[in-house]
Formats: structure tokens, C-alpha cells, sequence
């Protein structure tokens, strides 16, 4: 027979390490705002999330690889917004605070849900940050069970 895993959102005990950006405040006050109230939703103690901030989305990688390396974190998310601007810089930070991201997960075999928004205006930034940001708790939730998950 197959053995199909299924999503498992339930967060008691598991231990959240969330890195969000300060630039974009208010997008960025609002991804937080409803990460945290998702992971709460879902049953994450409040005890058990630590949140460090750092000025930009190109900060965010090294602060959660220094996360990655305690082994405190059940999982790990990051929260930010680039919004296009007049220069090439959209482009550059867009893509290599993605890459970092994406490399501390592979690198540490540890989730880390991405939440950094990548859009063209404010409008649509804020427009998406609750979502994405109740959307980032569950992700890294799904993925440590997944991950977890002896018949994986």
C-alpha cells in the first residue's frame, strides 16, 4: 500500500525562529502581525518564537543561518518586502536574499518558509501581507512535520 503524508499543521511545541526586515515598516508590521497570529491559531507558544529584526531583506539570510546554526529552531521564517523602485537594486536584492534564503534551508536541512514579498508597488504589498504572512506559519509548520515524518 502507499503511504501517502499528509499535512500536518499542528504547531505545540515546536520551537519558531522568525527574522523580519525593518525597511517597508508598515508591509513588514503587517506580515508579523498575522504570522504571529496564525502561529498562535495554530498552537505555537508564544515562548517558544524568538524574532530578531534586521534593516533589510539582504540581512535576512545571515541572521537565520547564525538561527540555523544554534539548533534551537524547530523552523525558521523570513519576512520582508522589496518593492520595485527606479533602479536595477529590485532586481539584485530580490534575487539574492531569495537565493540566501532558499540556501540556508538546503544547507541546514531545516524549513524556512519564505515571506519576503517581492512586488511592484506598495499597493500591492499590502494588499499581500497578511495572507503570505499567515501563509508563511503554515508553511514552516507543514514542513517540519514533513520533514519529521519517518516514512519520508
Amino acid at each position: 500500500m502507499t503511504h501517502i503524508i499528509k499535512p500536518n499543521l499542528e504547531g505545540r511545541a515546536l520551537r519558531i525562529g522568525i527574522v523580519q526586515s525593518r525597511f517597508n515598516p508598515e508591509v513588514c508590521a503587517g506580515l508579523l502581525s498575522a504570522c504571529l497570529a496564525e502561529l498562535d491559531r495554530r498552537g505555537v507558544s508564544e515562548n517558544d518564537i524568538t524574532l530578531a529584526t534586521v534593516p533589510g531583506a539582504l540581512e535576512i539570510p545571515v541572521v537565520l543561518g547564525a538561527m540555523a546554526t544554534s539548533r534551537k529552531y524547530d523552523g525558521l521564517i523570513a519576512l520582508g518586502a522589496i518593492i520595485r523602485g527606479e533602479t536595477y537594486h529590485f532586481e539584485v536584492v530580490s534575487n539574492e536574499s531569495a537565493r540566501g534564503i532558499g540556501q540556508i534551508s538546503v544547507l541546514y536541512d531545516l524549513p524556512v518558509a519564505n515571506a519576503v514579498l517581492t512586488t511592484e508597488n506598495d499597493a500591492q504589498a499590502v494588499a499581500r501581507m497578511y495572507v503570505k504572512g499567515a501563509e508563511a506559519a503554515q508553511v514552516v509548520i507543514e514542513m517540519i512535520h514533513l520533514l519529521n515524518d519517518p516514512n519520508l
